[in-house]
């Protein structure tokens, strides 16, 4: 062992206590193992921010990436900025794949995990849900309008909501013609146990050519700033295996009617 003598040897005990006082107040302080905890398990919070939706339209195949950046800031003003990028495609059967992965820090070159894959089959009315974790996917029944007709504007939910909506004209993203819409949904004091109305806004730029929304801005004071933008862009017909399952996992059919029990 190696003793410090005389002035160095002093500044160098002081430095070190003054280090070890640094990490002590650096760290939280570690529960010790005969500390007694009481309480049931706890799943937390969870919201799920859905990408562009996708109809099952035929003959206007696209690929893509879902960009997702969703900003939040909470009460103390802190503010948290996260993103995702899923992979997307419509085929020219109408057939739909999309994925879902997890946010990460923005800008991080965190790796981002893909939690689920969902396979929409208008023709064999077919919905696959492959949950990657598990390695298991579920099918079950598909049947979806090729039609959306956006809600009437006004009174809604027996007076307590109010919806107004204004155009914004037309603008051009990734080559494609686009028309802008916003739309201002108010929703009265009470109405959700809110104290004072509350104002939403989500503002949209359709793509006619495609019937899909490539930039979609949504504003809710409840779940921050979202913005979804359709990336990377492709018309070309995607790869038909992409609408298959995925190697050596279990597939389920719910679709068959439960087996009856003597």
């Amino acid at each position: 062992m190696r003793y410090f003598h005389g002035p160095c040897g002093g500044s160098a005990v002081k430095l070190l206590a003054s280090l070890a006082v640094a990490v002590l107040f650096a760290y939280p302080v570690i529960a010790q193992d005969d500390v007694d905890v009481f309480r049931a398990p706890d799943r937390g919070t969870r919201i799920r921010v859905h990408g562009i939706q996708i109809l099952p339209v035929g003959g206007k195949p696209f690929s893509g990436r879902d960009h997702i950046e969703w900003m939040r800031t909470l009460e103390d003003g802190i503010v948290v900025t996260t993103e995702l990028y899923a992979f997307l495609a419509r085929d020219s059967q109408g057939r739909i794949y999309r994925e879902h992965v997890s946010f990460v820090p923005v800008r991080s070159n965190q790796p981002m995990r893909r939690r689920e894959i969902d396979l929409l089959d208008p023709v064999a009315h077919t919905r696959t849900v492959c949950i990657m974790a598990k390695r298991h996917c579920a099918i079950t029944s598909y049947h979806a309008s090729t039609k959306f007709v956006p809600p009437p504007t006004g009174l809604q939910d027996n007076g307590t909501r109010y919806l107004t909506r204004e155009t914004l004209g037309s603008d051009e993203i990734d080559g494609l013609s686009v028309l802008g819409s916003r739309e201002t949904m108010t929703i009265g004091a009470g109405a959700i146990g809110n104290s004072q109305p509350l104002v939403t806004t989500k503002e949209y730029w359709y793509s006619p050519d495609l019937e899909i929304n490539l930039l979609t801005t949504r504003k809710d004071p409840r779940e921050g700033l979202q913005i979804i933008h359709v990336i990377d862009l492709s018309r070309a017909e995607p790869d038909a295996s992409i609408f298959q399952v995925p190697a050596n996992f279990i597939v389920e059919d719910d679709r068959q009617a439960p087996t009856s029990r003597n």
